[in-house]
């Protein structure tokens, strides 16, 4: 895989602070059932690393000291690690709003099939990648099979209450373009996938979030084998809106990697740039984040990707 990394700097993006933690963001591992072409993180079912009991110890220490207000938890496929749901309890008994971050083909994984039940006991809410209504197009990027399944992962999810108004329980979906475009407007698409998964499929779900592709890792390699790495960071510097900078994500959330180590975002955690204190990385067993507060986020070119047009974060569009 060709490394992102050197075509990143020097950068030119305006510095900025961190403001109040509201969002631990947790990396349980990279092993996944899908291998998504537009993956900044190399997930794939190859992959082996997972958060150890210890550092899933280090985390709930973390919770109980710095109480946030929402754990957001990521993979991979995040559902497969043994802890996953021990983690969910643990935090939803603490009082915080649970995300997951959900594929929907997980859903009909071996040994998944009270996943979807179990996470609408917990009231967790779910952010479900469904690039397209299109069967074609969801199997370029995503692969073969995916579509049926990710279609019968919401059909289970709805029937369950999830993006069903007034059952409490969020179905949030994600896009991502399919190549080196940004997205189109998050409100106008919303509206084009209501219509198509109401009419096609009888789905519904809460809110549609579009994400850019960030030229990191299996996107970034992508872009730097088909000589269009250039050509979509011009792109993206281009679409740079200055208003997008007050909302972008890292300025109160904090990411933590497998191992523990913490970063300003999963980008950047992608990209092996952690929060540094001295000239070590900074552990989420040591983690103050209040000592955090004002201090300068690590940036570097890919940042613009956050910055393009409408704006772009874990939580969808930031205009």
């Amino acid at each position: 895989m060709l490394d992102s990394l050197p075509l990143l700097f020097p950068s030119d993006f305006p510095s900025i602070e961190r403001r109040r933690l509201q969002t631990l963001q947790v990396n349980l591992g990279y092993r996944c059932n899908l291998s998504c072409r537009h993956c900044h993180v190399d997930a794939g079912p190859k992959r082996s690393e997972s958060m150890s009991s210890e550092t899933i110890e280090a985390v709930l220490a973390f919770l109980d000291r710095y109480p946030t207000r929402t754990l957001d938890v990521t993979g991979g496929a995040p559902e497969l690690h043994s802890e996953f749901r021990r983690l969910v309890r643990e935090a939803r008994g603490r009082g915080l709003d649970i995300i997951d971050r959900c594929n929907l083909t997980i859903l009909s994984e071996p040994g998944q099939e009270d996943l979807g039940a179990f996470l609408a006991d917990h009231g967790v809410r779910i952010i479900a990648s469904m690039p397209c209504w299109s069967e074609e197009s969801v199997e370029a990027q995503r692969g073969t099979g995916v579509f049926a399944a990710s279609i019968a992962g919401l059909r289970q999810l709805n029937r369950l209450g999830y993006g069903i108004p007034g059952s409490g329980l969020v179905l949030d979906l994600v896009f991502n373009p399919q190549g080196p475009a940004l997205p189109p407007s998050q409100c106008a698409l919303e509206a084009e996938f209501r219509r198509e998964l109401g009419e096609r499929y009888g789905i519904v779900f809460t809110r549609l979030l579009t994400i850019t592709n960030m030229p990191v890792k299996r996107f970034g390699s992508l872009l730097q084998s088909t000589g269009q790495f250039a050509d979509y960071m011009a792109l993206l510097k281009s679409a740079y809106r200055v208003a997008n900078l007050d909302a972008v994500m890292c300025r109160d959330l904090i990411s933590v990697d497998w191992e523990g180590f913490v970063f300003d975002c999963d980008f950047n955690q992608m990209l092996g740039l952690a929060i540094e204190q001295g000239a070590r990385r900074l552990h989420i067993s040591a983690l103050d984040a209040d000592a955090l507060e004002g201090l300068r986020i690590r940036t570097a070119e890919h940042c613009y990707g956050c910055t393009a047009g409408q704006g772009s974060s874990c939580g969808g569009a930031l205009l």
